[in-house]
């Protein structure tokens, strides 16, 4: 498409012209009409604007589109009623239309609109790589249009065509003004061919592009030749004359403004260079003619889709554009390209080493390549609710994509993905909500990033303006003179949707939802659609704002005229529930200044619509960007922006959830709220599409569970380690002991830094089966080790010698830990038992038969053993270290029983011990409250026996390994698995600090993950067999492993 705007125009005052549009998508091409493309069909008008059934030619009605008032629906009229007697073409009698509906007031929202009449949709073209994350998508968009606009020296735009418009072919021609007068002249141009309309697109800027719809056409032939009334000529002259009741002037001298529009019979001549070429072009004409009267716009839609796809299939990629002889076809398939209300067919093609796409039309440049190697991002895509789309990011956190496809079958959007994943698999590690969840956590994503992200897995795209990306309202003080972002009173209620947050208004919306029948639903329209979209974003994009409004702006006092005003009609507005979007929280204020000078209207009061006016405490829209960026990274929004994403992207968008969060919308707008495929009738599939594009739609469901609010740090400095003590409000976590403020905080965090370069410093082969259990004393001099060959070990560090040697049973040890003091050992075994050895006396003090089943694991603290074992339960112990040193047996009272369905393998506590996490052999973890004993999460995360399990140091997650390689984080406050890696091999054992993990695999390598990165950032070689137990001292500095190949290994930090 050509550039929206021609740099340093002028202003110019255009009076308003009368809307008129055309019906649906015209027939087939005749001969010699090889390039094509097409508009999509509108999404909803913004803030109360007329749908595209204007004012009435004097042919008769037009096909109409819904009118919204704030984004509400409304109803769109039926194409009209073929006149003229005009053949209808084959398929024209495929489907049938009800009789027209009247278009609905403004104001009108779902609630009271019956089904629409559809449009399909709108979408174009991108070709290069997007700027920085915060940089405005139009703004970028505009750029890149005009870097196309360069290389095609066009001011035509496919923005110029109308609803399910294919522009076709082209050819160069003058258009004789006064034929035969005294004052006849030739302006020199090109002549383009549409499916609904003629275009002429003079050389000199000065002159108006001049647009003749077809469907207003009364003759069309040869300049001169006398046709019938009832047939129109097809002569072999070198002119074409078009006599016709309408039509528009569009950019005279360049300058975006509204269309003007001329009514009453008159006659334009056409000559082309190419004299030869008539015949072929005025047979296409007629045809399309034909087509355009069509009064069924499901008809209209068939027979053009079936045009389309037949020239597809004539045509194939031409190889030659390939950027090398050696690149090897991988696939190809015919696809469309997406950008805003635009749409190009084309074919797709991936090789080794690139991605093209080669427009059928050549326009606006022959084919758009991107290197696989520069690709960072795929996602798929729901594009008319059908799962066709596919989106390919070259950046890490832009908000617009490289290239938007959509295909016509699933299958080859599936097959294009796994190319793409598969050659990114090397590359690129792949992200999910979760994993991006973690990394806002630990604050590695700021609010903005992660919203973005959110919307961008949730199929938001700035491509589609029915699923652009949606931001909140943040601020709902707009009256101060200064800004308080300490104040509570400051900020939106972030719990509640716009629709709720004026209780008066919501009291309506109830009353009238429990009155209404099934499907209910309080809201009729939506908080993102794309009339709000463009709402927001005249000032920049004012081509698509035409576009959509059929070639006017909205009423002046509709418009986005201030922040103030537009927040308190969203409290108070009947049918307005609008959100915002990611442009009022970047850095580029274009959208809320009129730099380009447009005639946007004058208002009741007579002033001129100009710049938006801000809030008293914004100096200049700059200052007013800078502070809504500071108010949705304050500290109120980190701790609450959690709500409003279980709103919007979580479990309170659906369900029982959402009618308790009065957060319920028309059905249509949900994904699943209609089975296209089950509607047979051509006319009703139709109308019910534009219907669901129009009034916008909820993003893809990201989260079932309540969303973790977000760690806010006590340190400042983002690229350290968060503070492990920050509060969790309404949580049964404990923040744990303020150990982790000290001045250990920092050399702690510097070893995870340098976690990578560890390096084997000593190994000692001490046992005869596998290593189950290390524990060292406080000074580090000895090391205790249990083995499956029964044994405990008591191993020196400082004479590398073993002193000791005990064997309890002829059964496996499993564990093994040092009680405070390092008087005794404890050590739990598969013979059922738990034994207390004393190291003053060197034997064994006492038994604890306490399980029926093998004991798996122990852990101790503040006096109470903690016992995990295969007979399904965790038992909790009371007892007391300082009489275990005496020979007298000790009592153990068993304080409470946590039961399982299956058998536990391995437990660990939290730094307060408040809780307790398990890890079953089916794969499940479980989170326990210990002060209640009770269960506050069952995780069903792995596909076979959880390996080990444990709490990071500041409680907020847990991390758990299984058979099944997986490593998983866990928000203990939610339940929600926030994070999954997966290996090759099983991770027996780990450590971590919340941000990095040093997992033993069953292969004897240790492995370094970062989980914030999503990857593996380093392999050590270890041991021969499986890593089965690791211990780290508490400044972080020595580690020590033990593993299947019956040794222990000794490993430093060397930084």
């Amino acid at each position: 498409m050509g550039g929206l705007l021609a740099a340093g125009a002028p202003s110019q005052e255009s009076p308003r012209r009368k809307r008129k549009e055309s019906c649906g998508p015209g027939v087939a091409l005749g001969r010699g009409a090889g390039r094509q493309a097409r508009r999509r069909p509108s999404a909803a008008r913004g803030r109360g604007g007329r749908g595209r059934g204007g004012p009435r030619g004097p042919r008769g009605p037009r096909a109409g589109g819904p009118g919204l008032s704030h984004g509400a629906a409304g109803v769109p009229t039926p194409a009209r009623s073929a006149e003229r007697g005009a053949d209808a073409g084959p398929g024209a009698q495929r489907g049938a239309v009800g009789p027209p509906q009247p278009r609905p007031p403004r104001g009108a929202d779902l609630a009271a609109a019956p089904r629409a009449r559809p449009r399909p949709r709108p979408q174009s073209r991108r070709t290069r790589r997007p700027r920085c994350a915060r940089s405005m998508a139009f703004i970028r968009k505009q750029r890149r249009e005009r870097q196309l606009q360069l290389y095609s020296r066009e001011r035509f735009s496919l923005l110029l065509l109308n609803l399910e418009e294919y522009y076709f072919e082209q050819h160069t021609a003058n258009h004789i003004q006064n034929k035969g007068g005294q004052n006849e002249r030739k302006i020199r141009g090109s002549l383009k061919i549409c499916s609904k309309s003629v275009i002429f697109e003079p050389d000199a800027i000065s002159q108006p592009i001049i647009k003749i719809p077809l469907r207003d056409c009364i003759k069309i032939g040869k300049h001169g030749e006398n046709g019938s009334n009832r047939h129109f000529a097809k002569t072999k002259s070198g002119e074409i004359s078009l006599i016709f009741s309408q039509v528009y002037f569009i950019k005279e001298h360049n300058i975006v403004a509204p269309y003007k529009i001329e009514r009453g019979k008159m006659e334009y001549v056409f000559e082309l260079d190419v004299s030869g070429k008539v015949e072929d072009v005025v047979e296409t004409l007629l045809q399309l003619h034909r087509a355009s009267c069509l009064d069924k716009l499901g008809d209209q839609t068939a027979m053009i889709t079936a045009i389309l796809q037949s020239r597809l299939a004539r045509t194939s990629f031409d190889k030659n554009r390939f950027q090398s002889v050696s690149e090897k076809l991988h696939m190809e398939c015919k696809a469309e390209m997406v950008t805003p209300l635009v749409t190009n067919p084309g074919h797709v093609c991936i090789t080794d080493t690139n991605l093209y796409f080669q427009p059928l039309n050549g326009y606006p440049k022959p084919v758009v390549q991107i290197t696989l190697q520069d690709v960072r991002r795929i996602y798929k895509r729901r594009h008319g609710l059908m799962p066709l789309g596919l989106e390919v990011f070259c950046t890490e956190d832009d908000l617009c994509s490289d290239i938007y496809l959509k295909f016509y079958e699933p299958q080859d959007r599936d097959d294009l993905y796994f190319y793409i994943a598969t050659y990114l698999e090397h590359h690129v590690a792949e992200r999910t909500a979760e994993s991006y969840t973690l990394q806002w956590q630990r604050g590695h994503l700021s609010n903005y990033q992660y919203l973005l992200h959110l919307n961008n897995l949730a199929d938001r795209s700035c491509n589609d303006l029915s699923q652009y990306p949606v931001f909140p309202w943040i601020i709902s003080d707009y009256c101060s003179a200064e800004l308080d972002l300490s104040n509570p009173g400051t900020f939106r209620d972030l719990s509640r949707p716009v629709g709720a947050l004026n209780k008066e208004r919501l009291e309506r919306l109830l009353a009238r939802y429990q009155e209404m029948p099934e499907p209910k639903f309080m809201y009729g329209s939506h908080y993102s659609s794309p009339g709000y979209v463009l709402f927001y974003l005249v000032r920049i994009a004012p081509e698509y704002m035409l576009c959509l409004q059929n070639g006017r702006f909205d009423n002046a006092d509709r418009m986005f005229n201030s922040i103030g005003e537009t927040w308190k009609n969203c409290l108070d507005g009947a049918t307005d529930f609008k959100e915002l979007i990611p442009e009022f929280y970047g850095d580029d204020v274009s959208f809320l200044v009129n730099n380009l000078k447009l005639d946007l209207g004058k208002r009741q009061g007579g002033q001129m619509v100009d710049d938006v006016e801000l809030p008293p405490w914004a100096r200049s829209p700059e200052d007013f960007l800078q502070k809504s960026k500071d108010a949705l990274e304050s500290n109120y929004v980190s701790e609450h922006l959690h709500e409003w994403i279980d709103l919007i992207f979580g479990y309170k968008q659906k369900g029982s959830d959402a009618v308790g969060a009065h957060n319920v919308f028309h059905p249509l707008t949900y994904e699943g709220g209609v089975d296209l495929n089950s509607i047979e009738d051509p006319d009703e599939k139709v109308a019910m599409l534009t219907q669901i594009l129009e009034f916008g739609q909820t993003p893809k469901q990201l989260f079932v569970t309540p969303h973790p609010r977000r760690i806010t740090p006590k340190f400042k400095n983002f690229s350290q380690t968060y503070s492990h003590n920050a509060p969790m409000a309404d949580s049964p976590v404990s923040p744990g002991e303020e150990s982790f403020e000290d001045l250990t905080e920092e050399s702690k965090t510097l070893a995870w830094n340098n976690i990578a370069k560890l390096q084997l410093h000593d190994q000692y082969k001490i046992h005869k089966e596998a290593v189950t259990g290390i524990a060292v004393s406080c000074n580090g001099s000895s090391v205790f080790t249990t083995s499956q060959d029964s044994t405990l070990k008591m191993f020196s560090k400082e004479s590398k010698m073993l002193q000791r040697s005990i064997s309890f049973s002829n059964m496996a040890l499993s564990s093994c830990l040092l009680l405070p003091g390092d008087a005794t050992v404890i050590s739990s075994s598969w013979d059922n038992n738990i034994y207390f050895y004393s190291i003053a006396f060197a034997r064994r003090q006492d038994t604890l038969m306490g399980h029926d089943d093998a004991v798996s694991k122990i852990c101790w603290h503040d006096n109470r053993l903690y016992s995990a074992s295969w007979d399904s339960t965790v038992k909790v112990w009371s007892g007391v270290p300082a009489e275990m040193t005496c020979t007298r047996r000790q009592r153990f009272d068993m304080l409470a029983e946590l039961e399982h369905d299956v058998s536990v393998d391995t437990i660990s506590l939290n730094a307060a011990s408040t809780l307790l996490v398990s890890g079953t052999k089916e794969g499940t973890v479980n989170i326990w409250d210990l002060t209640t004993a009770t269960m506050l999460h069952q995780i069903p995360c792995h596909s076979g026996t959880v390996c080990d399990a444990a709490f990071s140091p500041d409680s907020r997650h847990v991390l758990s390994t299984g058979e099944d390689g997986c490593l998983n984080v866990i928000d203990v406050q939610t339940g929600m698995l926030i994070s999954s890696m997966t290996s090759d091999e099983p991770q027996r054992c780990f450590i971590w600090d919340g941000n990095s993990v040093l997992s033993g695999s069953q292969s004897g390598e240790l492995l370094v993950w970062d989980l914030l990165g999503g990857k593996i950032s380093e392999r050590i070689q270890g041991h021969t067999g499986a890593v089965t137990c690791i211990w780290m001292n508490e400044q972080c500095s020595s580690i020590i492993t033990g593993g299947e190949d019956r040794q222990i290994m000794f490993w430093k930090l060397q930084y």
